[in-house]
């Protein structure tokens, strides 16, 4: 390891203070702690988002902010004085072809949902540990439903379903 630092490239163990540059061939350099310039990659998302039950994974990333756009909707249609100009203006479509059914919209529904309790398997799966959250640990979401009758039954479809089957059509 070098004691001195300053001026040249060289290579080293990162055990002491960052107070000098480093300079790596063929890279640009970095950014403020290490944050690499030359790589345009978007944000992980470390954590899975909760999905609605039987719910698909999609072939191609999700919508950016999609779950905020969703939000808006909610807090907008419980505000809205006139539900079914609300829908129009955020083009929910009333009638939607999907899988050779012609769907006819009914209701739509939120859900308050909160999370007051975790399950931990046990090593082998055939138990688990439940632990109640503490309040900082406790999550809160509302789950939004559009619910289609298709001729037979009833077909409730999430806001990321319904845009997904409206991009196909």
């Amino acid at each position: 390891m070098h004691r001195h630092h300053h001026g040249h490239e060289h290579d080293h163990e990162h055990d002491h203070p960052h107070d000098h540059e480093h300079h790596h061939p063929g890279h640009p350099p970095h950014g403020p702690g290490h944050n690499h310039l030359h790589s345009h990659r978007a944000p992980v998302q470390w954590q899975t988002p909760h999905q609605p039950d039987g719910a698909k994974e999609h072939a191609i990333g999700p919508e950016p902010d999609l779950d905020k756009v969703e939000a808006a909707f909610v807090d907008g249609f419980f505000q809205a004085p006139d539900p079914t100009s609300f829908l129009r203006l955020a083009r929910i479509p009333f009638e939607i072809a999907a899988d050779g059914e012609n769907l006819k919209l009914l209701r739509v529904e939120i859900d308050a949902l909160t999370d007051v309790g975790s399950l931990t398997p046990h090593i082998g799966g055939g138990t688990f540990r439940y632990d109640p959250l503490p309040s900082n640990f406790v999550s809160r979401r509302r789950r939004l439903r559009f619910v289609y009758f298709d001729g037979a039954s009833l077909r409730a479809l999430s806001y990321a379903e319904l845009r997904d089957i409206q991009t196909l059509a």
